[in-house]
């Protein structure tokens, strides 16, 4: 009686394994699919990154000189996360390593917005945007020129402050 109790508990033993066997297949496929997912889902080239960069960069001029301070902090914190993304998306990049070339100008411009000083502000973009400029040349993308804009890159979007146009009771929504 002992050794068909010992004998059944190892065939289920042996069943067992075979099923958890199985099921580590099963979920083995799963991850290699979902992998294989991901390694093809859409992921923004670094291009698609630099043109969200300059459109705030362009933003960042027009609500800085309108002294739009928050929709200029906004434009800050968007530049940063996008530099953030280029780094998780694209870290062995030559172009990638290039980016703390940019934090003077960055700090500059902070620094002017968190003071609302209009022409720090001014003398920040300069250094950023050359800052810029020195990193598409030294990571040979000298072709590359950015400049301060002169006109935005939207027109549907008004750099001047609301409250501005409140105070003076003179809504904006209908110049032309």
């Amino acid at each position: 009686m002992r050794k068909i109790f010992i004998s059944i508990t190892i065939l289920l033993m042996i069943s067992a394994c075979s099923q958890s066997s199985k099921n580590e297949q099963a979920l083995q496929k799963q991850i290699d699919e979902l992998e294989a997912k991901i390694d093809n889902a859409y992921k923004p080239g670094f291009g698609d990154f630099m043109g969200s960069i300059q459109n705030h960069h362009n933003k960042l001029w027009f609500a800085g000189i309108n002294e739009n301070w928050e929709l200029a902090d906004f434009a800050m914190h968007e530049l940063e996360e996008l530099f953030d993304d280029i780094k998780t998306m694209h870290p062995d990049r030559d172009e990638t390593k290039a980016i703390p070339m940019i934090e003077p100008g960055m700090a500059a411009v902070d620094n002017a917005i968190e003071q609302q000083n209009k022409e720090e502000f001014k003398r920040g973009y300069i250094t950023l945007t050359n800052n810029c400029n020195t990193c598409h040349q030294a990571t040979k993308h000298e072709y590359i020129k950015i400049k301060i804009p002169t006109a935005p890159s939207y027109s549907n979007q008004d750099f001047t402050r609301w409250f501005d146009e409140m105070k003076n009771n003179t809504p904006n929504n209908n110049k032309n």
